[in-house]
């Protein structure tokens, strides 16, 4: 498995992401540019899993996001934790959407 998200962009809209599934996982979104904005994940309190959450993030468009990539995961927090450390390892800080509430237990990762 690859480490970084491979999969390409898809447009933030309500109507696309209503056709995901309900599972859990994990996502990026990101503006028009491509740039990461927030990481997240659908947890199992998350209503809707993936569709719900990402439904949610379509109509509040925070941080400028107007695309989004996931992928279903049920190690959905490890993942999370993951691409996070990957981000602060190619940027040197965290998405300005996770900025706010970065886990405590956020480790450093050294990808090749």
């Amino acid at each position: 498995m690859a480490i970084r998200m491979t999969k390409p962009w898809q447009v933030l809209s309500e109507e696309l992401v209503a056709k995901l599934p309900g599972q859990l996982g994990v996502y990026q979104l990101a503006d028009a540019e491509g740039r990461v904005v927030m990481i997240g994940y659908a947890g199992g309190h998350s209503l809707f899993g993936l569709q719900g959450v990402l439904v949610s993030e379509a109509v509040t468009r925070r941080h400028g996001a107007v695309q989004y990539r996931c992928e279903v995961n049920t190690a959905y927090l490890t993942r999370y934790r993951e691409l996070l450390m990957l981000h602060v390892a190619d940027h040197g800080a965290l998405p300005v959407g996770n900025e706010d509430a970065p886990p405590v237990d956020l480790g450093r990762l050294s990808p090749l």
